[in-house]
């Protein structure tokens, strides 16, 4: 079921000019485009969208209202219920004038859940302190909902008209089932036309204490994230009498054979450029190996060396791992199963069911099967970079650091993109988030946090990518 937002739905009128950090020692004036986004940044934040809590649609009918304020048709909105949770979706109507099919630009709602008693404050209500933004969320990806949500806005009230259509696509279980996900990227005839899409939950650049800017990380593609349970059984018997084909054992010696295996090295030119943009900040010995596996990715001596590197390995090929066990059911008696299930980030374009027959053989063992735990997750392509898109990426970073190189990244972990790619939608991370090299943002953890200079300074860079991308000549 599809619900119009109503004409009723009540707007919050734009802040005038306030106080930044109240936890902090220097206080300064915002302009009102920045005191509004802290605004809506400190609302989302307040609201507590993880499972279980039914506090998505009121987030999405909080941002319909703000969205509805800035000048936005109510027929324009929609909000999708799905279960206790929504998917929210907004279409900027642009003149056509360039005959150009619509981009989406995509972010989540909903958050990994935080309880009070972890963390040194309430995770649901945003603090600054010492520079920083904590609140579960602030990184992950209420970042991404604010910087969308209040380029739009912004956007609209100068009256800028895009030359092409422009679709906000917000979902709410991201991260947990993907439900509204796969319910955007599959199910909607009006989100298929699309000719490409840019993820805020994705992407991103650094730089180092010293000032240097370091290659901004353009995510063009993500490994799936797929689970898998291994599983032993028998009928059992008292543990006084051992027989030869323990449950436990024979699920030992399969995981051993899953750890001694190497899945076959794979690499495309997004992994390449990769390998090649990172291969001077690393240096030494596995900085040479990724140059050399950057120009030839059949060179077996850097593959050896960045299979040994733990932070290296994984850009190599699938990768499969025993993350938990669960065995037996009474010290005194043989057991009648047990599993371990295995953790796999799987290589662009590599199907799900084919790592999981390799596993099967790997084990070679048909009294043990070998079943995928989650089906939410699929595998997905990788995309294509564009130089359009590259194009206004550049304009958005340079116009904040100078000379900062734009690199295709493949990340470890899965986002909305999966399935809009999956789907056939080119998807692109774009964050505007840039930090000190090794800021830990603790997203999914306790005290997650992200700069206040990153929050204000990244306020341009949705504006400047759209305007860019559908901008007339004039713009």
């Amino acid at each position: 079921m599809i619900r119009k937002i109503s004409a009723t739905v009540m707007s919050v009128a734009a802040g005038a000019l306030v106080l930044v950090g109240t936890a902090s020692a220097n206080h300064h004036e915002l302009t009102p485009a920045q005191a509004k986004a802290r605004e809506i940044y400190e609302t989302v934040i307040g609201m507590r969208t993880a499972k279980g809590h039914g506090k998505v649609p009121e987030m999405a009918a909080y941002l319909a209202s703000e969205l509805r304020s800035a000048g936005f048709a109510a027929d324009d909105m929609e909000i999708i219920p799905s279960g206790e949770t929504a998917a929210f979706t907004l279409r900027y109507r642009g003149d056509g004038s360039s005959d150009a099919k619509p981009v989406l630009f995509l972010a989540h709602m909903d958050v990994v859940d935080a309880k009070r008693d972890d963390w040194e404050h309430d995770p649901f209500t945003l603090r600054e302190e010492d520079g920083a933004f904590l609140g579960r969320g602030v990184a992950d990806n209420k970042y991404g909902i604010v910087n969308l949500t209040q380029s739009f806005m912004r956007l609209k009230q100068e009256g800028f008209v895009p030359n092409r259509d422009l679709i906000l696509v917000f979902t709410g279980d991201e991260e947990t089932d993907m439900v509204t996900t796969r319910m955007m990227a599959y199910d909607r005839p009006d989100i298929a036309e699309a000719e490409f899409a840019l993820n805020s939950d994705a992407g991103g650049g650094a730089y180092t204490k010293d000032g240097v800017v370091l290659p901004y990380d353009m995510q063009a593609a993500e490994k799936t994230y797929a689970t898998f349970n291994v599983t032993s059984r028998n009928p059992g018997g008292h543990s006084s009498r051992p027989r030869p084909d323990n449950a436990i054992y024979d699920l030992a010696r399969a995981l051993l054979e899953i750890e001694s295996f190497e899945f076959p090295v794979m690499a495309n030119d997004i992994t390449r450029a990769s390998a090649r943009a990172a291969a001077a900040d690393v240096g030494g010995d596995v900085g040479k190996a990724m140059a050399k596996f950057a120009d030839d990715p059949k060179n077996k001596k850097a593959i050896k060396v960045l299979r040994n590197n733990v932070s290296s390995s994984n850009m190599l090929s699938t990768t499969c791992v025993a993350t938990m066990l669960d065995a037996g059911h009474a010290e005194n008696a043989l057991p009648q199963s047990a599993m371990a299930t295995v953790n796999c980030r799987i290589f662009p374009g590599v199907e799900i069911d084919t790592v999981r027959d390799m596993l099967a053989e790997v084990i070679d063992n048909d009294a043990l099967s070998v079943e995928q735990a989650d089906e939410r997750y699929v595998s997905s392509p990788a995309s294509d970079p564009r130089a359009d898109v590259n194009a206004a990426l550049s304009a958005a970073i340079t116009s904040r650091y100078p000379g900062a190189e734009i690199v295709p990244s493949m990340s470890a972990g899965g986002t909305d993109g999966m399935h809009f790619r999956r789907a056939g939608i080119p998807t692109f991370g774009v964050s505007g988030r840039f930090v000190e090299l090794g800021y830990r943002a603790s997203a999914h953890g306790l005290n997650e946090r992200l700069p206040v200079k990153t929050f204000y300074e990244g306020l341009d860079h949705w504006i400047i990518l759209i305007k860019t991308l559908a901008g007339s000549e004039q713009e």
